[in-house]
């Protein structure tokens, strides 16, 4: 049983649903596109877990050793794959699995997908939306254990890239459609703060849905199965407690809700026209996404704060609509990182971050001193008191603040979290900059539950503790 929105909340769902259905013929067009004629579809309910903040490596690795309990069917969805010690986890669990599946008499199914490996890779790569298999003969060549060294599974390895812009941002693990992860992080070298939340219920079908839409096209179907038939156990990552994870930068918060929760399975397919416009002060409308419209409509219909964490903050569109809440009144914190792929935020943006935040302060600055300066009668027609502006920039911790025997320092912010209201939780891929709204394929989930809200709020803070610094005066918080 879901439990019910609250009004606020539904009203917002339902403008949500009103907006998709208004622009269902261009949505149409959209790949994957099944949810453009009936966005009720999206959406669902989840039975929460628990969420973790650690970096990429840790979190991967965490998860990894809990996709063991694999008896069917395993999907691993990522943008970036890379030469790491993830990579290496990944090969490790399939040699398991496949013993796994050899002791159990039949093979274990693995879908492998990603987008982007190398420059040269994106340089040759196919602009098919159907992708590039990888032949068993080549998985050694990216990591992968050779396919006679992992006879117990059945493994397809697929990318898709599409040029000029367009990679496929999405990251999520489906083990055997019944417990599902989101970590904010690729299979990557890079030491960096992420998220991760882990979920079971409804939602992981959805999530199913989404894979099958667009990944599954051109290779065989998966055998059916009944997962509720072996009436095995799912190990979890949510076990330990936080404080044993100290060491590892792993802090893992366990969720116990006695029912499911509202949910939303928020699509936002990739674009091949970046849309850029020279020489003109007119903002191209973003793509009207289910993940772009919904954080607009959640950001418009915000009542009293709003808490961004992105990794990079270029997208006009969430700017302009942000500057519009704190003329509301409402309060808008922002954390983000500084030199951050610079060269991606040019090449698919025209500016960077530090540059936009630059000038969302100087607007902020405007909007304050013409608040002071209204009259008495126009008190009536405006707030007399704006919202709160807070942007913090992360950083690492220095070496005295860190904990006695800390392994690793992650050295910027990847992690991806909206809450509104302290109601309202979006986790997924979907960062807050230009490629993200108009160009990448992202995927992001949305999440009912002030309980919810407030623990993840709360452990993201206790993790960035001593790891931002206020951007208006230089302090660190």
């Amino acid at each position: 049983m879901v439990s019910p929105l609250a009004s606020p909340s539904q009203h917002t769902v339902d403008n949500w649903i009103d907006e998709l259905q208004s622009q269902d013929f261009r949505n149409s067009k959209d790949d994957p596109n099944y949810y453009a004629l009936n966005p009720q579809s999206l959406v669902t309910s989840s039975q929460p877990i628990g969420f973790s903040v650690g970096t990429g490596a840790r979190l991967l690795s965490r998860i990894f050793s809990a996709c063991l309990s694999t008896e069917h069917e395993l999907i691993l969805v990522t943008c970036f794959w890379a030469d790491s010690i993830s990579q290496r986890d990944f090969a490790s669990l399939l040699l398991k699995l496949s013993g796994k599946g050899q002791s159990r008499g039949r093979k274990i199914q693995v879908r492998l997908c990603f987008s982007s490996r190398s420059i040269w890779q994106k340089i040759r790569h196919t602009s098919s939306v159907f992708g590039e298999v990888y032949s068993p003969e080549s998985w050694n060549s990216i990591g992968l254990p050779a396919p006679e060294d992992i006879p117990g599974l059945e493994m397809i390895v697929k990318s898709v890239f599409i040029w000029p812009f367009s990679v496929m941002h999405p990251k999520f693990i489906l083990m055997d459609r019944q417990i599902s992860y989101m970590p904010s992080c690729n299979v990557s070298w890079e030491d960096w703060f992420e998220g991760c939340i882990e979920m079971r219920g409804e939602v992981c079908g959805k999530l199913f849905e989404f894979w099958k839409e667009f990944w599954a096209r051109g290779c065989p179907p998966l055998p059916q199965f009944s997962p509720e038939a072996d009436n095995q156990e799912i190990s979890s990552i949510a076990g330990p407690p936080a404080q044993c994870l100290r060491r590892a930068l792993l802090d893992t918060t366990a969720f116990s809700f006695p029912s499911p929760i509202p949910t939303i399975l928020l699509p936002s397919p990739h674009h091949r026209n970046p849309n850029f416009r020279f020489h003109t002060t007119k903002i191209p409308q973003a793509p009207p996404t289910p993940l772009n419209t919904f954080i607009l409509q959640i950001v418009a219909a915000a009542r009293q704060d709003i808490y961004i964490q992105t990794p990079n903050l270029t997208s006009r569109p969430v700017i302009n609509a942000l500057h519009e809440a704190l003329e509301r009144g409402i309060n808008v914190t922002i954390i983000t990182s500084r030199v951050l792929m610079i060269f991606e935020q040019l090449g698919t943006a025209g500016t960077i971050t530090e540059f936009e935040v630059w000038k969302f302060k100087r607007r902020y600055k405007k909007l304050l001193a013409k608040t002071r300066n209204i009259s008495i009668s126009d008190l009536e027609l405006q707030p007399s008191t704006r919202g709160k502006l807070k942007i913090g920039w992360y950083h690492p911790k220095q070496d005295s603040q860190r904990y006695p025997g800390y392994e690793e320092e992650p050295n910027k912010s990847h992690f991806k979290l909206t809450i509104v209201d302290e109601e309202i939780v979006v986790l997924g891929s979907g960062n807050m900059d230009r490629a993200s709204w108009y160009t990448s394929q992202e995927l992001g989930v949305a999440f009912f539950s002030r309980d919810m809200a407030g623990q993840i709020r709360s452990y993201v803070e206790e993790g960035l503790e001593g790891r931002v610094t206020d951007s208006t005066n230089d302090t660190r918080y």
